[in-house]
């Protein structure tokens, strides 16, 4: 047995392997899809962000088969927390589901990619460059795509602003529109939690070149995550005005609120 081999064995259940391997992706003969996914890579961390999903976060997922079982899809979820984790497991939630299990593409920062080996680890296990160009090739292609409208908006707020809905950006509706993808809402409590930060150095974040520069313990809490899916809102592709498009991103930001708010009410304790 070959060193991959045996380390396969005793890290990636043989379940989970087996489950991952039923998920169909494009994936050519060197086991890499046009984006970099690699269905081996995705096992590894599968197996790790299992741990995390459910013995350190404890996450209590609702709605999750609301998410439709093939073709293109946008899931659209506020932003939280310094670090993507609202993103790991919202991916996690839908690959590990019993029935239909897709695994999703999530939608980075261009910080990401830039920094070194992260970048390619992140496209790996699913991760692509938050750019248009490649959501919408994703979209053509039948993807499901984790989308934060609220960009460093969302992820750099600081705690005293914790599940304050920042600005969305338009262009994920006009890749709605366009490929007919149905948009699922998702609301996500308790990875503001995970590292509050209490100020933001932003002259630190500029000479360093990076979205922001907080002020936060250098630790992520276990703070119990909440993820509440809601019902996928379909939009027709006739041409609008823009302001008409803002309004339909504002009913998905309502529908967000209105499932943070479901979070926040069931919430007992923060850890």
């Amino acid at each position: 047995m070959s060193l991959a081999s045996f380390l396969k064995s005793k890290l990636v259940p043989a379940e989970l392997s087996e489950q991952i391997d039923r998920v169909r992706k494009p994936i050519g003969s060197l086991g890499y899809d046009p984006w970099g996914y690699n269905n081996e890579a995705i096992k590894y961390g599968f197996s790790l962000t299992r741990l995390i999903y459910e013995k350190y976060f404890r996450v209590q997922t609702s709605g999750i088969d609301k998410i439709p079982a093939e073709g293109p899809v946008l899931i659209i979820a506020n932003h939280s927390g310094q670090l993507p984790i609202d993103g790991i497991l919202i991916g996690y939630a839908l690959a590990s589901r019993k029935d239909n299990p897709r695994i999703p593409r999530a939608m980075i920062e261009r910080f990401f990619p830039t920094v070194p080996y992260l970048g390619n680890l992140l496209n790996e296990v699913g991760a692509v460059l938050g750019d248009p160009v490649n959501c919408a090739k994703m979209l053509a292609n039948g993807e499901a795509i984790i989308v934060f409208p609220e960009g460093v908006r969302g992820s750099g707020k600081l705690y005293q602003d914790r599940y304050q809905l920042k600005r969305f950006g338009n262009g994920f509706m006009h890749l709605a529109m366009k490929y007919k993808a149905p948009v699922v809402p998702v609301g996500v409590v308790g990875c503001e939690e995970t590292i509050p930060a209490i100020a933001n150095i932003k002259p630190l974040a500029r000479a360093l070149g990076i979205p922001y520069a907080p002020v936060a313990l250098p630790a992520v809490l276990p703070a119990k995550v909440h993820l509440n899916i809601g019902d996928p809102m379909y939009f027709d592709d006739l041409e609008i005005p823009e302001e008409k498009v803002t309004d339909r991103v504002e009913q998905v930001k309502a529908e967000i609120s209105k499932l943070i708010d479901k979070g926040l009410s069931e919430r007992k304790r923060l850890f």
